[in-house]
């Protein structure tokens, strides 16, 4: 099975947590937190400033891992490396997404998420 190694940020203002919706391929329109993959040589917060970059227009502030997540999707498996984000300045461009969301611990589950990122909720749930 492919394997892919990507880093997933989740930006937190507040008591809120920035979520972006997916504007193609097999899961357009699902819910994720931004990010994608890593790069050789590329440490995960280097991969993470540089996507979060290119999606967004925006620099950040890479905190703590969260957790590392391995997930089984129908074609490749997945690990997902997640961290803690905050933004440097409140400026945002969505290059890649349809649409976004700044979610509350109450509307955390509001949204239709891709499965690997589903599995952070409780814990991000827990620290807003």
């Amino acid at each position: 099975m492919k394997r892919i190694e990507v880093v997933a940020a989740v930006i937190k203002r507040g008591n809120e947590v920035f979520a972006t919706q997916r504007g193609y391929g097999e899961f357009k329109d699902w819910w994720e937190f931004p990010g994608g993959k890593m790069e050789q040589g590329e440490t995960p917060q280097e991969a993470l400033s540089r996507e979060i970059k290119e999606e967004l227009d925006a620099d950040i502030n890479v905190g703590d891992l969260i957790q590392t997540v391995e997930w089984d999707y129908p074609n490749f498996h997945l690990t997902m490396h997640c961290f803690w984000c905050s933004l440097v300045s409140e400026a945002l461009h969505l290059n890649e997404h349809e649409a976004a969301s700044w979610l509350s611990k109450d509307s955390l589950y509001a949204v239709k998420w891709l499965p690997a990122d589903e599995i952070l909720l409780a814990d991000i749930q827990s620290k807003l």
